[in-house]
């Protein structure tokens, strides 16, 4: 199981004008991310201040990671980042060692 770090962003043309539409879509989003982050599947998450993108932390097989990004589709677009630990990290650099 890896760990992922999703950069996202609202897709701009499709946010409404009217303020009111644009705070009910919102609100729908907010309320998947609070049921992913309730449920397990994301690990952290955060919006960038003044912006239509942030961040979200998962833990997950390939499988899990796309099965979540595909709830958003086409509202958001994500850049996924696998992370590596410190451990894996340390072990990457014990092979270039020697």
């Amino acid at each position: 199981m890896g760990k992922y770090l999703f950069l996202w962003e609202i897709d701009s043309s499709r946010i409404p004008v009217d303020a009111k539409e644009r705070g009910a879509a919102w609100s729908l989003m907010l309320e998947m991310v609070k049921q992913d982050i309730k449920s397990g599947k994301e690990r952290d998450w955060g919006a960038f201040v003044g912006e239509t993108n942030g961040y979200s932390i998962m833990e997950g097989t390939e499988v899990e990671v796309a099965s979540l990004l595909m709830q958003y589709a086409p509202y958001v677009q994500f850049k996924v980042h696998p992370i590596a630990t410190v451990t894996q990290v340390g072990e990457i650099i014990k092979k270039m060692s020697g």
